[in-house]
Parts: structure tokens; sequence; C-alpha cells
């Protein structure tokens, strides 16, 4: 059985008045103690001075009944040892005495609280004293009503009562504040259940301040920038895919049928070639379009210090370009990336360069505000300014004359740029002299003392 709210605004009010409840309760408790103690303790002063003046009169033998009543309120009798009133105020005459206990020789003097005594309604605090050792003589008591609420329990009851009414604005209270505190996570939970696989573009409310609610709407809103950006390169590369490989899946498919319709007219050898022509264009393509998936997932423990310079030169020096290659490198220039995806980055943007470049490729790499800047400038027909971001996006070719003959898949530069921006960094196309220049900012690692 849940016994347990369900709600968290629920239980923290119930916690709250049970807190509430203990709290108050103990005061009430302590409030208790010291008002009866007081008020016992204020009429049995009373009372014993009232008292102890009778005794000490009839000591004395100048006790003449009745008894003045100086203390207004408190009963006074002189009681034989036969349990007669031999004197008593005026005003308590032919009562019966307020109690039979008769104190001892020993313990002379009592006080006490006597209840149910005939001729008497309510509980009476006495006192009562033996005036002398001997076997006869008289008791003295003297006796003043207890007051109701002490004796009735209505004390208690209006306590318990004051306990209750306090407690209710602290539940009410933290009923309220938790509810407004809580009101942003529920318009938090309203809004992600709202959220599919076919909308990621909402967010949700993210509340001012630097509390946990604030941090855990920032949380959620990151989490959703990055499913978003991870659903996005899916169906972009379901898109891409679709896109790219079906022109060469039917132009291969067209030829194996036509090869196989009429075998006797066709040239075998000319049918595989162009199949396998076709075939090593597919595979490049997938290969580019699982890269442009992976890129940005490989996670910091892919992650090292990579000598940059090192990384340049030795991509250089695999080379045989129909251009020539002028290079100017700064030393100690250490990055942390992957490195097969930096390598494939300087890879994608050299065979650009030596597929414009006319006679001569640059290469330039330095410090620059605490930032790697390599630049690949080409002496080729260069790029118009209005197309210089165009040439990142997948499958884009500025000119048409560039086509798939001449080796590319339309994907290189668009993989650099993701590489880049995976690694903090950023890839551009710069104002050149002449031809086209790359550039390349990635964030230097620091150094290693």
């Amino acid at each position: 059985m849940r016994l347990r709210p369900r709600s968290i605004r629920a239980r923290d009010t119930l916690v709250a008045a049970v807190i509430s409840v203990l709290v108050l309760g103990a005061l009430a408790v302590a409030a208790d103690l010291i008002i009866r103690a007081n008020t016992t303790a204020r009429l049995l002063h009373e009372t014993q001075l009232a008292g102890r003046r009778v005794s000490g009169a009839v000591r004395d033998g100048t006790l003449r009944p009745p008894i003045p009543d100086d203390a207004k309120g408190i009963i006074l009798q002189v009681v034989g040892p036969d349990g007669r009133v031999r004197a008593t105020t005026r005003a308590d005459r032919g009562r019966p005495p307020v109690s039979d206990l008769r104190p001892t020789v020993a313990q002379r003097i009592h006080d006490y609280v006597e209840c149910d005594m005939p001729g008497y309604d309510r509980c009476m605090l006495v006192e009562a004293i033996r005036a002398t050792t001997a076997p006869d003589s008289v008791v003295i008591y003297a006796a003043q009503p207890m007051p109701v609420l002490l004796t009735s329990g209505l004390l208690e009851l209006l306590l318990a009562a004051g306990v209750l009414l306090m407690s209710a604005p602290v539940a009410w209270t933290t009923w309220h504040i938790v509810g407004r505190t809580l009101r942003p996570v529920e318009a938090i939970r309203a809004q992600l259940s709202e959220i599919t696989a076919s909308d990621l573009s909402r967010r949700v409310p993210q509340p001012a301040g630097e509390d946990e609610i604030a941090e855990l709407a920032r949380t959620a809103n990151d989490t959703l920038d990055r499913l978003e950006y991870s659903v996005s390169r899916q169906r972009q590369f379901a898109s891409d895919a679709s896109h790219e490989l079906r022109t060469p899946i039917a132009g291969l498919r067209a030829n194996l049928e036509d090869a196989s319709m009429h075998p006797d007219d066709t040239d075998l050898q000319a049918v595989v070639h162009a199949a396998l022509r076709d075939t090593v264009r597919l595979e490049s393509i997938i290969t580019d379009l699982l890269l442009l998936a992976r890129i940005g997932t490989g996670g910091a423990a892919a992650q090292e210090r990579i000598d940059f310079t090192d990384l340049v030169r030795t991509e250089v020096g695999r080379r045989t370009p129909p251009v020539a290659i002028r290079t100017l490198l700064q030393d100690r220039l250490t990055v942390r990336g992957v490195r097969m995806q930096l390598v494939r980055l300087l890879h994608n943007l050299l065979d650009n360069a030596e597929r414009y470049a006319e006679s001569v490729i640059e290469i330039a790499a330095g410090r620059v505000d605490g930032h790697l800047l390599l630049t690949i400038t080409d002496d080729g027909v260069g790029i118009p300014e209005p197309d210089r971001e165009r040439v990142f996006e997948r499958f884009t070719r500025l000119d048409t004359a560039r086509s798939r003959a001449s080796g590319g898949t339309g994907l290189g530069l668009a993989i650099a740029r993701d590489i880049a921006n995976a690694h903090g960094g950023s890839l551009h196309v710069e104002d050149s002299p002449y031809g086209a220049r790359f550039a390349l900012r990635l964030p230097l690692a620091p150094d290693i003392l």
C-alpha cells in the first residue's frame, strides 16, 4: 500500500507540517509545564502564607473564631483529631474539611492537591500543617481552588489547537512556495512532452538565475540541441545518400542490364571498366558520407596532442603534385585532436588546391591570438565572394566543367569544415591577391611544463 504522496509538492508540504507540529508541540509542552509550575507556585505561596499565619496563631493561643478572612479566596480550617472543623473563615462556615489527610509528627507539613472531596466541586491546592507534636494536635488546612484551566485539560486542548492553527500557515506557505518553485519544472515537463522526433526545434522555457532549476533547463536545452544536431545529421546523411548514390547506381544498373539483354552486341571489357569506375565512385561517396556522419563523435579519448607542422610536412611530402608547392611553416604548432580526421582535412584542402591551381600552391602556418592559422592558396581562377560559403555545402560545384570526372565527390570541403568545427576551429575562404585562399583556424594545445 502506497502511503507516501506522489507529488513532491505534497511531500514537502507534509514534511513541513510534520516538522512544524513537532517543533510547536515541543514548545507547547514546555509552555504547559511553565504555566503549571508558575501558577502552582504562586497559588502555593499564597496558601502557605495564609496557613502558617493561622498555625502560628493556634500555637500562640491568639486565634479566635471565625478566622479572619485576610486572604480572599483561600479556605482556612482548624480541624480537630476527631475530624470536626473547629474554626474557619466566616464565608466557609458549615463546609466539611477540605481534606482527610493528617500530617504525622515526623512530617508536620504537607503540600498537595486534593480532588473529589465531598462538598467541593473543584480540585484544591492544600497545605496541611500539624500545629504541635501532641497526639491530639489540631490540623490547620489552607486550601485554594485550582484553576479549571489546569485541572480540566483545557490548557492542553488550547495549546494543541494553537499548534494546529500555527502549523496550518506553515503548511499553506510551504504548499505555495514549493508550487511556485516547481512551476518552471512543470513548464519544462509539459514542453518536453510535446517535443517529438519530427519537431526537435522547440526548447524548454529557461528561468532566470543560476539555481538548480535554471541549470536543469539549460541542460535540457543543450541536450535537445545535441539531439537535434544528431537527427539533422542523420537526415542529411539519408538525403545525401539517396540524392548522390542514385545516379551512379542507375548508370551501373543500366549498363549491366544492357549487357545482360544484348550479350553479343556488348563490349564486355568496356562494361566491366565502366562498372568498376562507377563502383569506385560509389565507394568514395559512401566513405565520405560515413565520415561526415562520424565527425564530432570521436570523444575526448580519441584526441591526442599533435604537432600540426609535422602533420602538414608529412602530407605535403607524400604528394607528387603537377604544380609547385611552397611552404612557410612555423615550428611547434601543437593542437589537440583526432589525428586521422586532421589528416583527412589537410588531404581534402590540398586536393582542392591541386585541382584548381595553375602553377603553384602556397602553404603557410603560424600563431595568431592563441590559435593556429593555416592558409592554403592556389593561383587558380579563385572563388567569387557570393559563393565563398556555398563551396562548403555538400555536393556543390561552382563550375560545371569541374564534373565528377575530376575525381571529386563534392564532399571534400564539407568534410574539411565539419572536421574544423568538431575541433573547435573554423574554415573559411579569405581574400587573396590571386586564386583562392582557404584559412583554417584551430585552438593551440596548452604548453606542458
